[in-house]
């Protein structure tokens, strides 16, 4: 393989290229704008198209908000299954970091039509106009959840795919198709792989905050599905600095890095930690409704970090302990006593 062209490592930015994030109101897409914003580019905010004009959480990013009065970013409401407004939007574009995808595995089951239409035919609709448009970069998101449960860890991005969800079995098929389009139209895309990402933001649908916010309004009783499957969780603005590396560096169209911290943690693990961080003494109870189908389960994952190191310059910064502290200290002020336990898919 041909060494690549490590930019992000050699003083290079995205000072001034014009970038298109499709999910930026969303939990990842928000702190990647942050992270570009405070780089210097010129930011397209892509966000789902809504009648009261809502941003997500870039309506509550100060750094974003500036950032649109100096005429360093723009916003653009639609939606990823529009081809043509897709196309329209990429026009012009340096580079593409694609994160619009629909990502709860529990509503995949109830819903798998949507997850086609936004996870597959939105991916498409970037593909397509990344080829018309000749954009130099394209940065696919992927997920850990392609593998399925793993025949053996780590786990390295030659390891084979297994759709263990509706939701799985689309980014599958996305990751697929930027496979093929790397290599029947030479698409200068990468997939970028991310293990499970937490933070600031993330939705209460996710473990952490989940175990996070029963905690801090003082539940004695922490309602879960299973505890015993184990995750490498990764620091949300680490993983925003693996896709600034990867819009960076040059690598062979169809690249797949994926990143992780080489750490796999039980959820029965995360919940003690959890409870140094916050100071509870709360037990966990069983919610069935919360376990996925047997055969849907992912029992592990952990990853093979060495290739995002080697090929970006990648490494995670960020402590599982102190992550979680910084995330805890985010939902302080904003946990609902009413809705921390109620199960959202």
């Amino acid at each position: 393989m041909t060494a690549p062209q490590q930019d992000s490592s050699s003083g290079a930015t995205l000072k001034d290229k014009r970038v298109l994030v499709t999910g930026s109101d969303g939990f990842i897409g928000s702190h990647l704008v942050e992270r570009l914003v405070a780089d210097g580019a010129q930011v397209s905010a892509f966000c789902l198209y809504n009648s009261n004009g809502s941003l997500g959480w870039l309506d509550e990013s100060p750094s974003f908000q500036q950032a649109l009065k100096d005429g360093q970013a723009e916003v653009v409401l639609g939606d990823i299954r529009d081809p043509e407004h897709v196309m329209a939007s990429v026009e012009g574009m340096d580079v593409v970091l694609h994160l619009a995808a629909l990502i709860a595995i529990p509503f995949s089951y109830v819903a798998p039509r949507s997850y086609v239409e936004t996870n597959v035919i939105g991916t498409l609709n970037v593909l397509e106009a990344v080829r018309r448009h000749g954009t130099p970069r394209l940065v696919n998101t992927s997920t850990s959840e392609v593998y399925g449960t793993p025949k053996e860890v780590p786990i390295t991005e030659t390891h084979e795919l297994r759709g263990q969800s509706p939701y799985s079995a689309t980014k599958i098929s996305a990751d697929k198709m930027c496979e093929s389009y790397a290599l029947s139209f030479e698409t200068p895309v990468t997939i970028l792989r991310p293990f499970n990402t937490y933070g600031p933001r993330q939705s209460t649908r996710a473990v952490i905050p989940t175990v996070l916010s029963q905690m801090l309004v003082g539940a004695e009783e922490i309602r879960l599905g299973a505890v015993s499957p184990k995750r490498d969780f990764t620091f949300a603005t680490d993983t925003a600095d693996g896709f600034v590396r990867a819009a960076l560096t040059d690598v062979p169209p169809g690249e797949v890095i994926q990143l992780g911290t080489g750490r796999t943690d039980s959820i029965g693990e995360i919940v003690e930690i959890c409870k140094q961080v916050t100071g509870s003494s709360a037990r966990i109870v069983t919610d069935e409704e919360r376990i996925r189908p047997a055969g849907s389960e992912v029992e592990i994952l952990l990853s093979e970090p060495r290739k995002a190191k080697e090929l970006l310059g990648w490494e995670p910064t960020v402590s599982l302990e102190d992550g979680l502290a910084q995330v805890a200290e985010w939902l302080r002020p904003r946990v609902d006593a009413d809705k921390a336990a109620r199960y959202h898919r």
